[in-house]
């Protein structure tokens, strides 16, 4: 039983990782469109972080798809290319 309660546990805390991860690309998206990050980052910082918040999205909808959950999609409005 105890088993159960830290597997139920786990699959909790990752999905508030892949939460948190999604406001962060939501945060990056809206500084893109709003073109805020060039108070902030040069280009080329801008992509690197853009790139590191999209992989760590992709890596703990990963997870949570390895957990037997699926992430849940981001709405269409949300997604950006660079």
């Amino acid at each position: 039983m105890a088993g159960a309660r830290s597997v139920q546990t786990s699959i909790e805390t990752v999905r508030k990782w892949h939460s948190l991860a999604e406001r962060r690309r939501r945060h990056f998206v809206e500084l893109y469109r709003s073109e805020r990050w060039r108070r902030y980052y040069s280009e080329d910082a801008f992509r690197a972080h853009m790139k590191e918040v999209i992989h760590n999205v992709e890596t703990w909808g990963k997870v949570l798809e390895n957990a037997g959950t699926p992430p849940p999609r981001p709405a269409q409005s949300q997604l950006v290319s660079l």
